[in-house]
């Protein structure tokens, strides 16, 4: 699940930057949450009963969590390459992998920290400090979004969190750059936003939230390690790029410490809790 998660990631992103030149970067993330959250609505169908209040408020935070994330990479990437935003972005995900990782050691993560610098290699070229800035924000934010999706996947079962976080982050969002935006859609741009929205963030979300009621913070973090090997990936089917062998290696690493974080960090078997049955 977190594997299929990353790759509609990827291919989301890749299709996004096409919106930059119309909508910009902000607008390009609004139209995508606002639309997500409209279909998690549609898709979930809430009922107040299912939620406790620490779900609700849980599924609050997540959601201005996610709108974060999803914006300020946004950002980032208008202003980096892609490959040295993500490996900024990372650090998030890594530093959760090391702070709670119990059951993987620190080992799998620094392997997949050399793998990921290896794979994106951000000493190259000149780098922007705002989009770096961008890039770090992003990634405390992918932090919050791991301990919290787990936090939320936990008190109500299947991708229920959805139905509150994406509204929740699709507001925030449209606070921020719906003004600017409103004056710019156009029937076709919100047709692309809507398909968009599917590819990235409806279906990797569901599938992040049902793999986090089965892996723990730590493992979950490393394993999202993978992510910059799947943009090697796309970016080699899709774009031509054919890594070096410096990324061929940071490849092997990242997909090694993936795979031993996954299988170490399973969590045991546990039943989300609900506040009211049906």
């Amino acid at each position: 699940m977190a594997a299929a998660s990353m790759l509609c990631v990827q291919l989301g992103l890749a299709a996004s930057v096409g919106l930059f030149d119309d909508i910009g970067p902000e607008g390009a993330a609004c139209l995508r949450l606002t639309w997500a959250g409209v279909l998690a609505l549609a898709i979930v169908r809430p009922r107040r009963r299912t939620y406790s209040l620490a779900a609700l408020r849980g599924g609050v935070a997540l959601g201005v969590v996610t709108a974060g994330m999803t914006m300020l990479f946004m950002a980032a990437v208008d202003q980096l390459p892609l490959g040295t935003a993500v490996a900024l972005e990372f650090l998030g995900p890594l530093g959760i992998a090391v702070l709670r990782g119990r059951g993987i050691g620190a080992g799998w993560p620094l392997l997949a920290a050399c793998g990921v610098l290896l794979l994106t290699q951000p000493w190259q070229g000149d780098v922007s400090s705002d989009g770096v800035a961008y890039a770090l924000g992003a990634g405390s934010c992918w932090a919050a979004y791991i301990v919290l999706t787990q936090h939320v996947g936990d008190a109500v079962s299947g991708i229920k969190g959805l139905a509150i976080s994406m509204p929740v982050a699709a507001a925030v969002s449209c606070c921020v750059a719906g003004p600017s935006l409103a004056s710019h859609v156009t029937p076709e741009l919100a047709a692309a936003g809507l398909g968009l929205a599917i590819l990235l963030p409806v279906v990797p979300f569901a599938l992040e939230m049902l793999a986090l009621q089965r892996l723990d913070a730590g493992a979950f973090g490393t394993l999202m390690a993978l992510e910059p090997a799947f943009a090697a990936g796309v970016g080699l089917v899709a774009l031509g790029q054919v890594p070096g062998l410096p990324a061929a290696l940071g490849g092997a690493c990242v997909v090694s410490a993936g795979i031993a974080a996954a299988r170490a960090g399973a969590r045991r078997p546990q039943v989300a809790l609900e506040s009211v049955s049906r």
